[in-house]
């Protein structure tokens, strides 16, 4: 294997790693997020009117999950795409061509 190869290969692992870094950070800050104060003590506290929205949405940690997964799922996709463009690439020189044609068993 030469030396760009592993220079590409090597470059292309540690953008998959910093993309899952990145990934980690923007998702650390909902998945870690505490709960806001408590009640009053003896009732149930209504929210104020015109933030009713603000009490759905998704938990911090499946959101967390998601970009996980998003993460280790992106660069096997690229790496497979990547290791499957060789083997339909066509031969650059005749002599390449002839051999090819040659060796296949048709």
């Amino acid at each position: 294997m030469n030396r760009i190869r592993r220079i590409r290969r090597l470059a292309a692992v540690l953008a998959g790693l910093a993309g899952a870094l990145l990934a980690f950070a923007a998702a650390a800050p909902a998945a870690l997020a505490a709960p806001g104060p408590p009640g009053p003590p003896g009732g149930h506290q209504t929210p104020p009117p015109g933030q009713a929205a603000a009490f759905g949405g998704m938990p911090g940690w499946q959101i967390a999950l998601i970009a996980a997964a998003t993460a280790l799922l992106a660069p096997t996709v690229a790496v497979l795409a990547a290791r499957a463009r060789p083997a339909r690439a066509t031969p650059a020189t005749a002599a390449a061509a002839a051999r090819h044609v040659t060796s296949s068993p048709r």
